[in-house]
C-alpha cells in the first residue's frame, strides 16, 4: 500500500511558537508532582533535588546524612567532623512536625452517615428488632 504523500513532506518550522514557553510547559508536565504544598511551593526548580531538599533540612540519601561511623584503635586520631549544613528554609520543618503532630482521624470505624442511622434506629425502637428490621428491609427494597 502506498504511502500518504504529506507523510513524507519536510515539516515546516512554526515562528509563531514561543520555544521557551513551550520547553517550560514540557518540562512542568514531565516533572512529578510535589503532594506537600509547603514543599512544593519551596522548591526550585533549576536546582536539584538534592540541594533544594538540604535547603530545607531534609535528607536525599540518609547514608549520606547519618553515615554509619567506622570504629577506630584507640591509639588513632578521629577526623574532623564534616561541617554542618546551613538550613535556609527552617518553616518546611517546622511545618512538617506540626502535621504529623496532629491527631489521626480513625477510618477504621463505619461512616459517620451509617452511625448516625444506627443511633436513630436505636432511639426510635431500643430493643424491639423485629420492627427495626422491617423499617429497614422498607427502606431498602422502596429505593
Amino acid at each position: 500500500m502506498p504511502k500518504a504523500k504529506q507523510s513524507k513532506r519536510r515539516k515546516q518550522y512554526d515562528y509563531n511558537l514561543d520555544r521557551k514557553k513551550l520547553k517550560k510547559k514540557f518540562k512542568k508536565k514531565i516533572a512529578p508532582r510535589i503532594e506537600h504544598p509547603q514543599i512544593r511551593n519551596a522548591w526550585e526548580d533549576h536546582k536539584s533535588t538534592s540541594t533544594n531538599l538540604l535547603e530545607m533540612g531534609l535528607s536525599f540519601d540518609p547514608n549520606r546524612t547519618l553515615p554509619i561511623k567506622k570504629q577506630t584503635l584507640p591509639g588513632q586520631k578521629h577526623r574532623d567532623k564534616p561541617p554542618e549544613r546551613v538550613v535556609t528554609k527552617p518553616y518546611i520543618i517546622s511545618k512538617l512536625q506540626e502535621e504529623a503532630s496532629l491527631p489521626e482521624k480513625d477510618t477504621k470505624t463505619l461512616s459517620s452517615d451509617l452511625i448516625e442511622y444506627v443511633q436513630h434506629m436505636i432511639r426510635e425502637h431500643h430493643d424491639d428488632h423485629k420492627e427495626g428490621c422491617e423499617e429497614l428491609l422498607l427502606t431498602l427494597f422502596v429505593a
